[in-house]
C-alpha cells in the first residue's frame, strides 16, 4: 500500500467518529430521560458480573462532566486514528477496549469503571509509540502533537484521584504500546533511498563512478576500449576465408 492510499480522505475519517460519539451521548440521553443508571454494567474487577464491563465501559458515563471531557480527546484522536492508520483503525478501536478493559478488570479497585477515557488513553499512547517506531515524517509529527495536546494526561495514570479509575487510564496507556509494537503490518514506511538497501553495490552505482579514489570529480568517463576486439575479429575473418 503506497503513501497515498494510507493518508487519503474520505468519510469515515469523520463519519466513524462521529457516530461513535453520537452512540455514547445517546446512551447518556437514554439514562437520564428514562432514569437509568448503566454504572451498574462497567467494569467491576475480579468478579464473574463485572466481565461484561469489558465491552460496555466506553460507551457508559457517570455525568455530563465526565462525558463532556471525554467527548473532544475521542472524536480527535479517533479522526487521526482512520486517517492515518486507516488500515488497522478498527483493529486498534475493539481490540483496544477489550484488551484495557481486560487489564482493568485484572488489577482495577473493587469499584465500577466506566467512560471512554480508557480508549482515550490506549488511542493516545498508541498514536505516540507508532509514530516514533515509524521513523516517517508525517506519524512523528503527529507523535509530538499528541504529546502536546494530551502530554498532561500521563498524570491520570496515577492514584492522584480516588473518583478517577487511573487503572483504566493506565491499562489503556499499556495496551497502547503494545499495539504499537504487535501492529506492523500495512504501516507506511519511510522511503529507502537506494544506497540504505541492503543489495546496493556501491561499485555500480553511476553517479559514483563520477569520483577517484581520492574523491575527485570525473566529469566525462571514456568509455573503456577492448584492445583485443580487433584481433578476434581479425581471427574470425581468417577463419571465414
Amino acid at each position: 500500500m503506497n503513501q497515498n492510499e494510507h493518508f487519503k480522505f474520505s468519510t469515515g475519517v469523520v463519519a466513524y467518529p462521529l457516530l461513535f460519539l453520537l452512540f455514547i451521548w445517546m446512551v447518556f440521553w437514554f439514562e437520564i430521560r428514562f432514569g437509568f443508571d448503566f454504572s451498574n454494567y462497567g467494569i467491576f474487577p475480579q468478579t464473574i458480573k463485572g466481565l461484561r464491563g469489558i465491552v460496555l465501559w466506553p460507551f457508559i458515563h457517570g455525568s455530563i462532566q465526565h462525558i463532556y471531557h471525554n467527548s473532544i480527546p475521542s472524536i480527535v484522536l479517533l479522526m487521526a486514528l482512520f486517517y492515518f492508520y486507516r488500515p488497522i483503525a478498527w483493529k486498534v478501536i475493539v481490540f483496544g477496549i477489550l484488551t484495557s478493559g481486560f487489564l482493568t478488570w485484572c488489577i482495577g479497585r473493587p469499584s465500577y469503571h466506566i467512560g471512554a477515557s480508557g480508549l482515550i488513553y490506549v488511542l493516545i499512547s498508541f498514536t505516540f509509540f507508532k509514530g516514533i517506531f515509524s521513523k516517517y515524517y508525517r506519524l512523528v509529527a503527529l507523535s509530538l502533537l499528541v504529546v502536546f495536546l494530551y502530554g498532561s494526561m500521563i498524570w491520570y495514570t496515577l492514584p492522584i484521584d480516588e473518583g478517577v479509575s487511573w487503572e483504566g487510564h493506565l491499562s489503556g496507556l499499556v495496551t497502547g504500546f503494545l499495539f504499537a509494537i504487535l501492529f506492523k503490518r500495512e504501516i507506511v514506511k519511510p522511503k529507502k533511498y537506494i544506497w540504505e538497501h541492503e543489495d546496493y553495490n556501491e561499485s555500480e552505482d553511476p553517479f559514483l563512478k563520477h569520483f577517484d579514489k581520492d574523491g575527485n570529480f570525473i566529469e566525462n568517463i571514456a568509455p573503456k576500449i577492448e584492445e583485443e576486439q580487433p584481433i578476434v575479429n581479425y581471427m574470425l575473418k581468417e577463419k571465414k576465408e
